[in-house]
């Protein structure tokens, strides 16, 4: 399913629905961002998704984080609340969804960077090359917030 993601932009759909969605930026020990490149809009993003019945945000986090990138997680702290009403996500679905993501920080515990269904690409970043690659805003606010330690973020 495709998606396209409006940030900010007057032109943006109306939301038709609300889905608590769960991120995890996830740190190696020389301090480079895990990132994963998403097949359904060819950029970069921290890995996360929608939570599902049954789990905590937190074991969303870390589950999405496995799912998407082959990296077992665990969670060392709490980034914040991301529930921006002008970040629009249209699904070729039909659903048009209002941002809301609860980020968390984490390091890795085992496995390695593989790609999926979801995602063409997996790499840890260092925070200097970040710049090389194709990333959403609201991806880099998180990115932000977490590298100069102005967290949490409830916003």
């Amino acid at each position: 399913m495709g998606r396209i993601e409006y940030y900010n932009d007057p032109k943006a759909p109306k939301p038709n629905s609300l889905v608590v969605a769960c991120n995890l930026l996830v740190t190696d020990d020389s301090g480079a961002i895990l990132l994963q490149r998403r097949r359904d809009t060819g950029q970069w993003a921290l890995p996360g998704g929608a939570m599902d019945l049954g789990e905590t945000a937190a074991e969303c986090a870390v589950r999405e984080c496995r799912e998407e990138t082959g990296i077992i997680a665990e969670i060392t702290g709490f980034l914040g609340v991301y529930s921006n009403p002008n970040h629009i996500v249209a699904y070729t679905d039909g659903e048009i969804r209002q941002q809301y993501e609860n980020c968390y920080i984490g390091r890795p515990v085992s496995g390695k960077p593989t790609i999926n269904d979801e995602a063409d690409g997996v790499a840890f970043v260092r925070p200097e090359d970040l710049d090389q690659y194709d990333i959403h805003a609201s991806m880099r606010q998180q990115i932000a917030h977490f590298l100069s330690g102005n967290y949490p973020y409830l916003g």
